[in-house]
């Protein structure tokens, strides 16, 4: 047993347990001396940042590190003023905690609330992502747990000086214990870590596929994640070419590295000559790599377009990769993306209304979209202020996990000396069972 790690836990467990009973302007209040924590440490931030990219571009010189990476692990002044705009654009988000989603009286005086609470202790292992430590810790201080923070190698310096400067903020400036967030550095801490299922209530693994699967094979406690970020977009045959065009790039190019661009177009048969030139000049002009089935490749025989084996439409490139398939129709596209598809986010470009109203109830994924890119996948821009990670799964949370992701609830029974074996038997007294209006996010 690694006694660091367990006092650690133990120590940020005890602090979401106080934390439970903290107010909302409480929990604002620690928000905004977080913010200005980090603009009084910003020099320090950025030199630390600095370090990690001048050896994640060493790391790129020896073939070991991707420059994907290396641009997203660094910082600029411009980049750590939005994520402290990010911490205090999380503070004006509703208050998750002691909201009232139902209540029933059980009957005369003995009342049943279902009440919002916090789910506790999280962990979250994340990689080369400096943004991430400051939106889990916002939305883990607003929604009142604890969060044990690890970040990959490469954006260690930057995570631990990140880290060191929320603590401070919280311990100068709040009433709410600093152990609330901590961080741990090394992979054997992250072993011990995923043990205390006694401790932690939520893993959150954010990274790549490997990194999920090898969490999830790790620990007996929750894990909430997704395997892989294998996008779609259907062209249908009521498709407005420009538009698709535009979505595609946007989707493919935008942030390719990203789990919500897209992977794999599908194109229906009937407008697959006069489409796929335009989107092969297109992905040229902007430096895609084409893969596609035999018809996209014959369609396209004066284009180098890769084939793609049948076990390969499961692929997520993460790259300017993009796999294309020309199929019969709707059922199949819908089909391909059921056989093939990582349940995140898929998309229909038509101006088919029924065609649209088909894909959304059809497709089974987390994030369903009729003319719109799969970029759109993602906590801000949903409005939830920032965002834990994406979850594929259909427990608990769904999708880009905002505040309420982080939330569980309990059941509040009061009542005023009623006895069960009342309302057992002959002479049983009957329950009401009458919902009543639940009350404001305050519980009041």
């Amino acid at each position: 047993m690694n006694a660091n790690v367990q006092a650690l836990a133990e120590a940020a467990k005890e602090a979401s347990r106080s934390m439970a009973s903290a107010s909302n302007g409480q929990r604002n209040q620690a928000l905004e001396a977080v913010a200005q924590g980090l603009e009084r440490g910003a020099s320090d931030i950025l030199a630390a940042n600095a370090a990690d990219a001048r050896d994640a571009e060493a790391g790129v010189a020896r073939g070991e590190l991707s420059h994907v990476l290396v641009e997203r692990l660094k910082l600029s002044p411009g980049k750590l003023d939005s994520m402290i705009a990010g911490v205090r654009a999380v503070a004006a988000l509703p208050d998750p905690i002691g909201r009232v989603l139902d209540r029933i009286q059980l009957d005369s005086g003995l009342e049943l609330e279902k009440v919002s609470c916090p789910l506790g202790l999280l962990a979250v292992i994340f990689e080369a992502r400096p943004d991430a430590v400051t939106q889990i810790t916002s939305l883990a201080i607003k929604s009142a747990n604890g969060v044990i923070l690890k970040p990959g190698r490469e954006v260690e310096r930057t995570a631990r000086v990140l880290v060191e400067n929320i603590r401070k903020a919280l311990r100068e400036q709040t009433s709410i214990p600093e152990a609330l967030v901590t961080n741990i550095q090394q992979r054997a801490e992250v072993d011990e870590l995923l043990r205390l299922d006694g401790l932690v209530d939520l893993v959150i693994p954010r990274g790549s596929y490997e990194l999920v699967r090898h969490v999830q094979s790790a620990t007996r406690i929750p894990v909430l994640g997704h395997s892989e970020g294998v996008c779609h977009i259907y062209v249908d045959g009521a498709a407005n070419f420009p538009m698709a065009l535009d979505l595609i790039d946007d989707a493919k190019t935008d942030y390719p590295a990203s789990c919500n661009a897209v992977e794999t177009v599908l194109v229906h048969q009937a407008i697959a000559g006069s489409f796929l030139p335009l989107l092969a000049a297109r992905m040229k002009e902007r430096g895609v790599r084409l893969r596609g089935c035999e018809i996209t490749r014959a369609t396209l025989a004066n284009v180098a377009v890769e084939p793609v084996a049948d076990n390969e439409w499961h692929t997520e490139y993460g790259d300017l990769v993009l796999a294309v398939k020309v199929v019969p129709g709707l059922p199949e596209a819908i089909a391909h993306i059921g056989r093939y598809g990582s349940a995140h986010t898929d998309a229909i470009i038509t101006d088919d209304a029924e065609a649209a109203r088909r894909f959304l109830q059809q497709v089974d994924s987390a994030g369903v979209y009729h003319n719109a890119s799969t970029r759109f996948a993602d906590g801000y821009r949903y409005g939830f202020g920032a965002e834990v990670g994406i979850s594929t799964s259909k427990l608990h949370a769904r999708g880009p996990v905002g505040l309420d992701g982080l939330t569980s609830y309990k059941y509040i029974l009061r009542g005023s000396g009623q006895l069960a074996r009342d309302y057992q038997g002959p002479q049983a007294k009957p329950f009401l069972h009458k919902r009543r209006r639940s009350c404001d996010s305050s519980g009041h």
